[in-house]
């Protein structure tokens, strides 16, 4: 899923840097990659792709500011959506 994500960044957001040199645990708005237009988009993409719906409430730094914390979301709704 990390791929995956990495992937939608650079063919999205990233231009020109390689997309497997930012740190999973980088800010992807403080690094200039996302802006606030690019989180719908981002959430658009999160939802078709994995079946998810994310709420108004869910879109806090702790779940979309970094990969590593998209990912874990992700697995945390996949997990709550298969226990339901």
């Amino acid at each position: 899923m990390e791929a995956d994500v990495r992937r939608f960044l650079a063919t999205n957001f990233f231009l020109g840097d390689d997309p497997g040199s930012l740190s999973g645990d980088a800010s992807l708005v403080e690094a200039g990659i996302i802006d606030s237009t690019g989180i719908l988009e981002l959430i658009g993409w999160l939802e078709d792709t994995y079946g998810i719906q994310v709420a108004d409430s869910e879109l806090l730094p702790e779940n979309l500011e970094s990969i590593e914390n998209i990912v874990r979301f992700v697995e945390q709704k996949r997990s709550a959506r298969g226990a339901a």
